[in-house]
């Protein structure tokens, strides 16, 4: 059997992408072929990785595979050809500086999880690549200001509040601490930066053998919902509301945020430490187990309990999650989701605990209990984090740990005791 086709449509390249994770590829990269299929669009996207180290995956596939979307309705199977290529910034930065001089670039993209946007101090990164998300674009921006090309359409797509805004705010604050030019902050004015919100459950690789008629080794499977919200008015840049996808461009994602990463991400965050405790594997499989499903029906409930919006619209919500958790085509890995939980739990479940405790005048006992597995996974599980906040967790007391104010953004020491 032949492997996947190696040969590619050619097409300008429009996009620079942070992340070549399974979640963009089957988010953001199927909605770009989709846009590339249907003719209202001619364009790639070349990847910026975050790892280092290896040689992409993607490659020996000339950065073509295959995605497959399914929940029981809908079988959808896309052969995505729209990558051109991808870039270690870290080990090759001068390449990723050059991409800021094509002037058929016009959007940046990225998912660099809750914990990438984020201001870490450096110098000006004049021949060495810096090491947050934030200092790289603002490097990359500034090759393409002093190339005096246009600006450009920044679309973040990590689930932390105001993700745009607040990540023109750091890029800008790299830009006056390395003392650029003051054109350069006009620049960055004229760039624009939008908050959104996205909704998809992505699983990655297949367990089962998929039969394509080609060989693929990068299949990448996802439930076929799929939501991205985009702050502000349509741009051309981006098309993929024009071509039937669930792409909405609105004046404020804010609600859409609320309820999407409190109840669906909230849902998985304060059930998968608890589920790796007990070695389950599975979303699906937390759901037929009696202990983890009956932990995580309770977590939901109160956290539809602690929001602030219409309760028949979040309880809609919150069923229609459960029914997506279900879908037999998704084998969505705990160890997977457990990636950075700190910061996870720090921008989806602890708003819950909090704005319900405020709301209640008492704290939710099964989302601090959630918060008690999280450290007891990180002190005896097979935590993905960094060294320094695996080490916090894992040597700290409860109470040392729960009123270190850089994990959590205050002191909550007070739930150190309840469980």
């Amino acid at each position: 059997m032949e492997k996947i086709t190696l040969n590619k449509p050619k097409r300008p390249v429009k996009i620079i992408q942070f992340g070549g994770g399974v979640f963009l590829r089957g988010f953001f990269d199927w909605m770009l072929q989709k846009a590339n299929d249907s003719g209202v669009y001619s364009g790639n996207a070349v990847i910026v990785r975050s790892l280092t180290g290896g040689i992409d995956p993607l490659m020996e596939q000339n950065y073509n595979y295959t995605h497959l979307a399914r929940d029981g309705k809908h079988n959808d199977v896309t052969l995505v050809d729209s990558i051109c290529g991808s870039v270690n910034a870290s080990e090759n930065y001068e390449e990723f500086l050059a991409l800021a001089k094509n002037p058929d670039t016009d959007v940046i993209v990225s998912n660099t999880t809750e914990a990438g946007i984020v201001y870490e101090k450096c110098e000006y990164p004049e021949t060495a690549c810096p090491n947050s998300y934030p200092a790289k674009l603002c490097a990359l921006l500034y090759q393409r200001y002093k190339s005096a090309l246009g600006s450009v359409l920044i679309v973040p797509c990590e689930l932390i509040e105001n993700n745009g805004d607040r990540l023109k705010e750091i890029v800008k604050k790299h830009a006056i601490s390395w003392g650029l030019d003051k054109g350069f902050l006009s620049y960055l004015d004229s760039c624009s930066f939008r908050n959104t919100l996205v909704d998809r459950i992505v699983s990655g690789k297949p367990d089962e053998k998929i039969e394509l008629g080609y060989v693929d080794n990068n299949v990448n499977t996802s439930e076929y919902f799929h939501l991205f919200v985009i702050e502000g008015e349509s741009d051309s840049r981006l098309p993929f509301d024009k071509i039937g996808l669930n792409v909405r461009y609105v004046p404020s994602v804010q609600l859409y945020r609320t309820i999407k990463v409190r109840i669906l991400n909230g849902a998985h965050t304060s059930m998968i430490p608890y589920a790796l405790l007990n070695n389950v594997e599975s979303v699906g499989e937390c759901l037929k187990n009696e202990k983890i499903s009956a932990h995580l029906r309770n977590c939901l409930e109160e956290i539809v309990d602690s929001l602030d919006v219409d309760r028949k619209e979040a309880e809609e919500y919150r069923d229609s999650v459960i029914e997506r958790f279900l879908n037999p085509y998704i084998h969505h890995r705990c160890q997977s989701i457990a990636l950075s939980s700190v910061s996870k739990f720090k921008v989806r479940v602890l708003p819950s605990i909090l704005d319900y405790e405020k709301r209640y005048n008492k704290a939710p006992k099964n989302l601090v209990f959630a918060l008690h597995m999280l450290i007891e996974f990180y002190k005896r599980g097979t935590p993905s984090d960094s060294e320094e906040v695996i080490c916090k967790l894992k040597n700290g007391s409860v109470e040392e740990i729960l009123s270190d104010v850089s994990l959590w953004g205050e002191d909550i020491s007070r739930f150190a005791n309840m469980e």
